[in-house]
């Protein structure tokens, strides 16, 4: 079942609910999450995945979970994958035979 609406990024969160009202730059962020600028603006203008590593820097800094930070970029990832046209075949699904069990 296709999801109509795109679930949000999680960098695209990170910046307007963290850094924005917060007046932090990308480069003051990067610092104390102790990564890249160019990585954490890859982030931020999603061109890259969230990954566990930076969901636990992120969840250390704002004192939330890595868990909820790492289900958004989840929901993402389904999101994306169910909107693609991807063609499989059905597995056979066989039948399971009642065994009856003999006493004696």
């Amino acid at each position: 079942m296709k999801n109509k609406r795109k679930p949000i990024h999680p960098g695209v969160l990170f910046k307007e609910e963290v850094l924005e009202p917060l007046g932090m730059t990308i480069t003051e962020a990067a610092k104390k999450l102790g990564i890249s600028r160019k990585n954490l603006s890859e982030l931020i203008n999603e061109r890259i995945s969230l990954s566990p590593d930076m969901a636990i820097r992120i969840a250390k800094a704002t004192k939330t979970s890595p868990e909820s930070w790492l289900g958004m970029q989840v929901k993402l990832n389904i999101w994306e994958s169910e909107n693609k046209e991807i063609y499989v075949i059905p597995f056979p699904m066989e039948q399971k035979e009642t065994v009856a069990i003999r006493e004696g």
